[in-house]
């Protein structure tokens, strides 16, 4: 008697399945490639924006990072001759100024009308102790809101001088700074005399590899295709040979 071959049934579906999910990714991350557009678009108009002023205490509850982060602002800001908070930086999706190791440099400042907002003022290598000067300036920057604590890294060393996470009311909290702005201003200008803390102009850097993705994802689908049809074609020959 000869031999007969097995059901198709079982590798019939899981290949279909894994064809499916296979697809699936290509067709999430052409989703995703649009996401990305979309976010640099928005991203690099506001960045390119004229700046605003600084916006009126009434509306900050109505702002959050969705609608108004890297918004463009301009103040007058008074900084304190209070002690600096230094942030660990040990590079930046969004400028290509830092080459290696160092701090933000945070300071609260006050605004003519009293209130109370907490300035990245730039980035400073790694042995720099020289503290950012204090008094009135004109500046420009980009709103920016709190990063938050995740399981793996604490906000800040045992002391609270070395921050890991920039999270500008943790700071406020801990160096008793009071009420401050729901966000902190990233520094864009000016510079000051001496070169640091290094404030910088923000530019998109953020990688688009999802269409190479999909490509891949499609691609091992149509490999799985034209795979299963050859071993489907191999398995009906087999079949007639048998009769």
């Amino acid at each position: 008697m000869s031999d007969k071959p097995r059901g198709l049934f079982t590798p019939t579906v899981t290949a279909l399945a894994a064809f499916a999910v296979l697809v699936g990714l290509g067709v999430w991350q052409l989703n995703r490639k649009q996401w990305k557009e979309d976010l640099i678009a928005s991203m690099t108009a506001r960045f390119e924006a004229e700046p605003q002023d600084f916006p009126a205490r009434d509306k900050w509850p109505s702002m959050t990072a969705e609608n108004s982060e890297f918004l463009r602002v301009k103040i007058d800001a008074d900084f304190w001759p209070t002690q600096d908070v230094y942030a660990y930086i040990a590079g930046s999706a969004l400028r290509d100024d830092i080459k290696s190791p160092g701090y933000f440099v945070f300071r609260p400042a006050k605004l003519p009308d009293g209130r109370i907002v907490v300035v990245n003022r730039g980035y400073v290598p790694i042995d720099y102790t020289t503290p950012s000067p204090s008094g009135r300036i004109q500046l420009t920057g980009y709103l920016r809101w709190p990063e938050r604590e995740s399981m793996f890294v604490s906000s800040s060393d045992a002391k609270g001088e070395t921050w890991f996470v920039r999270d500008h009311q943790a700071m406020a909290a801990a160096r008793g700074w009071g009420e401050v702005a729901p966000f902190y201003i990233d520094q864009e200008a000016p510079v000051p005399e001496g070169g640091f803390p290094r404030p910088a102009s923000l530019k998109v850097r953020l990688r688009d590899d999802h269409l190479g993705y999909a490509l891949t994802w499609f691609g091992l689908a149509a490999v799985l295709a034209v795979v299963f049809t050859i071993w489907l074609i191999g398995r009906r020959r087999k079949a007639v040979s048998a009769e």
